[in-house]
């Protein structure tokens, strides 16, 4: 219940910003370009190891991500290009923020740890095929939103990681990061291969359903093509 009220309230607020956003003639990519800008300072965040500033600027940048379709919709300003951009521009802030952590990691500091380095590039690639696997699928089908690490997920895990990791503390409650990017690594492939496959079992029913109207639409093709040959022999035979 009070994480429930939490939320209600957190709502109501990013609500009224949407509307004072909305009345006051924003321009809805004017808050993407803003989002992407703050995505990239976060990067340098977490790649100077200022992990806890960095998890708080990324939920600041996120905010952004939310208000530009709200303020999109809401002042009736949705285009197609603004669709376009909006996907675009969160790639290039997904892969700066993991850029950032494989900075960190590849620093010639007591904090260096190849196996991270390679786990953050793990994930970063598996986030942009997740991401591109849905992109061209919707080509074929409805929708490929399917999978459990989707990108609100993966910047929820990267906030976690920031907030609680402060290097040199010896907390097990702490420095979590590198438990994140276990996590990010492997659950984007996961789900990367779940949208491939879900995406093969939506395309071939949809190729069953193709072929069986097509063998349906042959009889009455080839009734047609008797009906019409029907006078002909007529009046041969007369």
């Amino acid at each position: 219940m009070f994480g429930a009220s939490i939320g209600r309230g957190a709502q109501r607020i990013i609500d009224a910003m949407v509307r004072w956003l909305a009345h006051g003639h924003i321009n809805p990519n004017f808050l993407t370009l803003i989002g992407v800008a703050i995505n990239v300072g976060c990067g340098l965040l977490f790649g100077l190891g200022h992990f806890f500033w960095a998890g708080i600027i990324l939920i600041v940048a996120n905010l952004f991500d939310m208000l530009d379709g709200q303020v999109a919709r809401l002042s009736g300003r949705v285009t197609t290009f603004g669709g376009f951009l909006d996907s675009s521009l969160d790639r290039l802030s997904d892969m700066v923020v993991f850029v950032g952590l494989m900075v960190f990691y590849a620093r010639n500091t007591q904090y260096h740890s190849t196996l991270n380095v390679f786990l953050t590039g793990a994930a970063l690639m598996g986030s942009v095929m997740v991401s591109y696997a849905s992109a061209r699928a919707e080509s074929l089908i409805a929708k490929c939103d399917v999978g459990f690490l989707r990108r609100p997920e993966r910047v929820v895990l990267l906030i976690i990681g920031g907030l609680t990791t402060h290097p040199g503390s010896t907390s097990p409650f702490f420095n979590r990061m590198p438990a994140v990017l276990w996590v990010l690594a492997v659950g984007s492939y996961w789900t990367f291969a779940h949208r491939m496959y879900h995406t093969w079992r939506e395309v071939k029913k949809a190729d069953a359903e193709r072929a069986l109207t097509a063998r349906a639409s042959i009889p009455a093709s080839n009734a047609t093509s008797e009906l019409r040959q029907a006078p002909k022999l007529v009046h041969k035979a007369g």
